[in-house]
């Protein structure tokens, strides 16, 4: 697709000073004023210029089951639906495969990357969880002890990174902290009241509290303290008594569906649940759920930006976005985000044979395409926030996504991610 950008000079004596550029790329577009200094004029520069949505990066053809950045985004370490951890580094608008973590011997199920310590977690089928540190360019396992006796589904980081939680099949959710004298990480279980597979995880910004989405339909607040490293914590929203494995908070789903996404807002006061029964629910601490049922199908993930946006993805292939309002008495949707260009190319020509051809087949004359136009070809499995403007999304397709909120609002009329 052909994108032009067109260099405006208001003001002018003459309307036809302008410049027109324009290069091959699937791009869209933004606009800007720039002030063009000179003395003997006081006109403005206008800029209408493309800012690329989403960048594609294909992996292979296996699907991306879990996928992590380092600090920096130069690195991703990703699953592809195997036993293996890959790890990639950016070089140009290349991949470069530098590192195979393969310990597991079932599939992994989940990764996590530690931004400060640059440690990465990992979780799989086979019961097991490590934790991998770069030493002398190769990274070395520790062992963590899980005590479960099913798959691992899931884990996620502290944001201190001075522990971690990792969900399973074995209605627990095991909290590990490094054990210096046995070079370990140990573990303590929150079970009650859980009756199935925890599939989805996330801390509070407090460091203690911990939310889980599981398959009974529910979805949970534990406080996840350990009062061998963590210093005692303060009230919040979700309540004052913080001893370990205390529930602060349960909800109920309003349908039945797994609660495949689960995650507190930026400020920790509300949390946001996405099911397999196509339903977004919000709720803030204290507070009863509000839900939304949609048209689409089931969503895998979902992200916060700021306290009124919510981006979820699924088997939809499109990211979405909700907007919240009124301390979480109100959830609607405001738009899908890949979204075809405008004017992007219309149908073939169609023959007279190809005509009688499908109305044969098809029962129609036009040469309708069944080509998805997003840039995921098949389910979203997880979304992760990528900066503080940009998400990434991984799939079913081997691709992982980046997009760019500024970009997206330059692109949808009237979309604001905030």
């Amino acid at each position: 697709m052909c994108s032009t950008f067109w260099l405006y000079f208001l003001n002018s004596p003459s309307q036809s000073d302008f410049i027109v550029a324009s290069f091959v790329e699937r791009s869209y577009c933004c606009c800007c004023f720039v002030r063009v200094d000179c003395p003997e004029s006081t006109n403005f520069l206008f800029i209408h210029s493309v800012v690329k949505m989403g960048e594609v990066f294909n992996f292979g053809v296996h699907p991306i089951s879990c996928h992590s950045w380092n600090h920096d985004r130069t690195q991703i370490a990703l699953s592809p639906n195997s036993n293996d951890v890959l790890i990639y580094k950016k070089s140009g608008k290349k991949w470069d495969h530098i590192h195979t973590l393969s310990e597991h011997t079932l599939k992994v199920t989940d990764i996590d990357w530690a931004p400060k310590t640059n440690r990465i977690v990992t979780c799989g089928a086979d019961r097991n969880a490590y934790v991998w540190q770069l030493t002398n360019g190769e990274w070395v396992q520790e062992l963590v002890i899980l005590r479960i006796n099913r798959a691992a589904t899931y884990v996620r980081w502290s944001p201190q990174e001075d522990k971690f939680a990792v969900g399973s099949s074995s209605r627990m959710i095991s909290v590990c902290y490094f054990e210096s004298d046995n070079n370990w990480w140990v573990s303590k279980h929150i079970k009650k009241p859980i009756r199935s597979t925890i599939v989805s995880l996330d801390w509070h910004p407090n460091n203690i509290l911990l939310a889980a989405g599981c398959c009974d339909y529910k979805a949970y607040v534990f406080s996840a303290y350990i009062k061998e490293i963590n210093p005692k914590p303060g009230p919040t929203v979700w309540g004052k008594k913080m001893t370990f494995g205390c529930l602060m908070q349960e909800f109920v789903m309003p349908c039945t569906g797994w609660v495949h996404g689960i995650a507190f807002s930026n400020s920790g006061d509300c949390l946001a649940m996405v099911s397999h029964g196509s339903v977004l629910s919000v709720a803030k601490g204290g507070g009863e759920l509000t839900s939304i049922r949609t048209e689409f199908l089931p969503f895998n993930d979902c992200v916060w930006f700021g306290e009124n946006s919510i981006i979820a993805g699924g088997h939809d292939c499109n990211p979405v976005l909700f907007k919240v309002e009124g301390d979480c008495s109100k959830v609607a949707f405001a738009n899908k985000l890949d979204q075809p260009p405008k004017g992007g190319g219309g149908g073939k020509a169609v023959s007279a044979m190809n005509m009688f051809k499908m109305m044969d087949k098809k029962g129609t004359v036009e040469a309708t395409s069944t080509d998805l136009t997003t840039k995921h070809k098949n389910a979203i499995i997880q979304v992760c926030v990528y900066g503080p403007h940009q998400f990434s999304t991984c799939g079913k397709d081997g691709n992982v996504v980046v997009w760019d909120n500024k970009s997206l609002e330059a692109s949808i009329a009237g979309l604001r991610i905030n």
